[in-house]
C-alpha cells in the first residue's frame, strides 16, 4: 500500500474542536470580557461539552486568583455567568469555601463535612490545621481521611 492508498485519519468530531477553540479562547480572554466568553459558551447547544470547558477555566482562573484580593470580584462576576447550572455554581462556591479554608478565613465545619469528594480532598492537601483535624476523622472517603491524617503532622 503506497501513501496515496493509505486510509484518511478519522476526522476530529465537531464538539471536540469546538471544545478546544473555547480552552484557548477562555485562557485568553481579557478579564473585562470573561463573563461575556463564559455565557457565550455555556450557550453552545452541547450543555456537557460547554460545561466541561467552563469548569476546566474555573478551576484554572480560581486556583491562579484564590490568594489574592481579585478573587471575589472574579467569583462576583463568574457567578452571574453561570448562575443557571447547579454544578459550576456549586463549583464556584466550593472554591469560595477552599479559599477560606486555605487562608484561614471563617468557614463552617457542616459546609465542609457537606462538600463534596474534590473540595475534601482539595482541603485535605492544602493542610490547614481545623479543615485537615476535622477531615482525617470525619471525611466522606478513605483517601480524604489518609490525606488528611499525612498531612496533619
Amino acid at each position: 500500500m503506497d501513501r496515496d492508498d493509505a486510509p484518511a485519519p478519522p476526522e476530529e468530531p465537531a464538539e471536540h474542536l469546538r471544545f478546544a477553540a473555547y480552552l484557548g479562547r477562555l485562557e485568553r480572554v481579557a478579564d473585562a470580557d470573561e463573563a461575556d466568553l463564559i455565557s457565550e459558551v455555556l450557550a453552545d447547544p452541547d450543555r456537557a461539552m460547554a460545561r466541561s470547558a467552563v469548569v476546566r477555566h474555573l478551576d484554572r482562573r480560581a486556583g491562579e486568583l484564590y490568594p489574592g484580593p481579585g478573587y471575589e470580584g472574579w467569583a462576583a462576576s463568574v457567578a452571574a455567568a453561570t448562575v443557571r447550572s447547579p454544578f459550576l455554581t456549586g463549583r464556584l462556591a466550593e472554591w469560595s469555601l477552599f479559599r477560606a479554608v486555605a487562608l484561614g478565613l471563617p468557614w463552617r465545619r457542616e459546609a465542609l463535612l457537606d462538600a463534596s469528594d474534590w473540595l475534601q480532598l482539595r482541603a485535605a492537601e492544602a493542610g490547614n490545621g481545623d479543615a485537615v483535624r476535622i477531615l482525617a476523622e470525619c471525611g466522606r472517603t478513605r483517601r480524604i481521611r489518609n490525606t488528611a491524617r499525612a498531612n496533619g503532622r
